[in-house]
């Protein structure tokens, strides 16, 4: 069957297309430039939301590790406070069989503590040099 040469029309759709070219339909570009407008604003103010929301984030993480240097110091200082008892009772001991051992044996008492003694520097010289002297001759 032989073809027709006629071709065929299609109906054309650019009449149902907006245009964006510059001076066609006023009241659409303005309406256009409104809503950028608009998602701007809202992409700006997301955009510092965003911001804010990492510097928060930053600030909570410093105050859980603060948080964790005081458990650990907690822990430590709770350490040294369970030993406080054991001291103590050491200390007891200690000073219990100090006790008895001063009882037992009253004769062995501790001697005078150390004390200082002045000297007149001309006692010591005089014998020194006289000394001296023999010595030499």
């Amino acid at each position: 069957m032989p073809r027709s040469l006629t071709p065929t029309m299609r109906q054309s759709v650019a009449g149902n297309r907006i245009s964006y070219a510059a001076g066609s339909n006023a009241a659409t570009s303005a309406q256009a430039t409104q809503k950028f407008i608009e998602k701007k604003k809202e992409y700006d103010a997301v955009s510092a939301l965003q911001r804010a929301s990492a510097l928060y984030l930053q600030r909570i993480e410093s105050l859980a590790d603060d948080c964790e240097t005081m458990v650990e110091a907690g822990k430590i200082h709770g350490q040294v406070l369970e030993q406080w008892p054991r001291m103590f009772q050491i200390l007891n001991l200690y000073l219990a069989s100090k006790d008895t051992s001063s009882d037992e044996s009253p004769e062995q008492t501790t001697s005078d503590p150390h004390r200082l003694v002045r000297v007149n520097k001309e006692d010591l010289v005089g014998p020194l040099e006289d000394a001296l002297q023999q010595t030499t001759s």
